[in-house]
């Protein structure tokens, strides 16, 4: 006779339970999804309950912290398996593939749906771009909707811990996730590869019951679906569980930061009540150098660059899409971009001035009618300007030297003005001035600093060339020093 699903053989013997909970904030704007849109308009996923409220539902926050966790563990592109018991599979069950037949463990970990704080909604105008012209694509107008920056979340997990379990590695794995999150590695919703779902977290606050003594179990009978008070608050997730080991971060990346200043004016465009286009801001009027923005620029430029070393559309198609994810109406195979842009803010400059324009008639060089419009275009300061961070997540099955002499190959561009950010390059809006950059990867690290008319590249520039060399080779381009 089977042992009743309440029987003592049957329970999953619990002997501890560790409640983390935290207040997450947006950083930037996020889309968090409900899966249907309004048309043209990407839709927010809201509480059933009041209709309004902004909701972060367990599921999605348990993804992200999954493939988080699974990437510190194997690196970038490495598909989830349970073969190895990872610490992802110990902690978060069984992955989908290797549980055909329904008897693959299940998650130790449970995540409350959080929901957040009523704020404001944002809207975002999106667009493609044509890659041959960098003009708007056809049909490729959207707008989506998103969570302000600073709207909040509520977040609570409970580990539990069964006889018999790793402990130290089911404690180390969430630990290791739980610091990525608050470290804004972490990204949530849609778009966030480009600069959307920024987050970090406050406030933590911990606390262990060992439920297999009689004290511990009281206590969390009694007090264990409340909040946790101030009285649990630790300083940094780490220091409430330095006695496990953190684990070896296997991820190779790419990072570019540089630093410019805008030369002359910028234009990425967002409605406004007064005038018929200005540029994009945040809820409290700060400037923004939008992600999707500067990810675009970039993509058209690369497939610009590959192109005119190799004549071949079709060469050029497979490195962008292999660096910047499929295009927009590849249905099968698709891949998501391994390079990730942030969203930054603009420091220095100046709003104070609306620009009245108007079309011309080509036919008779005068003004055409009802073609008066003005904008209010964001204008640089010679001190202050925009830090750009671009990361490219290595490729485990080819060489990373070509796809770095890619970047530096677009970073030349940015810093000499020839490529422009925004709309209405054709007057003269976007140009970029470098002033400094630092490139990292594989461990080493190179300064490039711009001195009047020459620039200076520290330690050494021979690793760079090696990097454009590898390029044309990859592309079959013959160079000669």
């Amino acid at each position: 006779m089977p042992e009743p699903m309440w029987s003592g053989e049957q329970s999953r013997k619990i002997v501890e339970r560790i409640v983390i909970e935290g207040t997450l904030v947006l950083e930037t704007p996020a889309h968090l999804g409900g899966g249907e849109d309004d048309g043209a308009v990407m839709s927010l996923l809201v509480d059933a309950l009041d209709g309004e409220s902004p909701l972060l539902t367990g599921a999605s926050l348990g993804g992200a912290l999954r493939s988080y966790l699974w990437t510190v563990e194997q690196g970038y592109g490495k598909k989830q398996k349970d073969g190895q018991r990872s610490a992802a599979s110990l902690l978060f069950g069984t992955a989908r593939d290797d549980d055909r037949d329904g008897t693959g463990d299940q998650s130790r970990l449970i995540i409350d749906d959080a929901r957040g704080e009523l704020t404001r909604v944002v809207y975002r105008d999106g667009v493609r771009l044509d890659e041959r012209s960098r003009t708007a694509a056809e049909d490729a107008l959207y707008a989506i909707e998103l969570w302000d920056a600073g709207t909040s979340f509520p977040l609570r997990f409970e580990l539990l811990i069964s006889e018999g379990d790793q402990r130290e590695r089911l404690v180390s794995g969430l630990v290791t996730a739980l610091r990525g999150l608050a470290a804004g590695e972490i990204t949530l919703g849609s778009r966030k590869r480009r600069g959307y779902g920024r987050v970090r977290v406050d406030n933590w606050r911990t606390r262990s019951y060992a439920v297999d003594a009689i004290d511990g179990l009281m206590a969390w009978l009694r007090e264990g679906d409340q909040p946790l008070p101030d009285a649990y608050q630790v300083e940094d997730i780490a220091t409430a569980f330095d006695d496990v080991d953190q684990i070896k971060d296997q991820r190779e990346l790419v990072t570019l930061d540089a630093w410019f200043t805008l030369d002359g004016s910028l234009l990425i465009r967002a409605a406004d009540d007064v005038t018929d286009m200005k540029h994009l801001t945040t809820s409290d009027g700060s400037a923004v150098l939008s992600g999707t923005s500067i990810a675009g620029a970039l993509r058209a430029r690369a497939a610009k660059i590959i192109n005119t070393l190799t004549q071949d559309d079709g060469h050029s198609a497979n490195i962008v899409n292999s660096v910047f994810g499929s295009p927009h109406d590849q249905r099968e195979n698709r891949t998501a971009s391994r390079l990730i842009v942030e969203e930054r803010m603009i420091e220095g400059g100046v709003f104070g001035f609306v620009q009245s324009r108007v079309s011309i008639d080509r036919f008779t060089g005068g003004a055409l009618d009802t073609a008066l419009f003005n904008q209010q275009p964001l204008f640089g300061s010679a001190k202050k300007g925009v830090h750009l961070r671009i990361q490219l997540r290595k490729n485990p099955k080819k060489d990373v030297e070509p796809e770095v002499g890619l970047l530096l190959l677009l970073l030349k561009d940015l810093w000499t003005g020839d490529l422009t950010l925004g709309g209405e390059r054709s007057v003269g809006r976007g140009r970029l001035h470098g002033e400094r950059a630092e490139l990292t990867y594989q461990g080493n690290k190179w300064t490039i600093t711009a001195n009047d008319a020459e620039l200076t590249i520290e330690p050494e520039v021979e690793s760079l060339n090696t990097c454009l060399e590898s390029l044309l080779q990859e592309l079959g381009v013959h160079h000669e020093a």
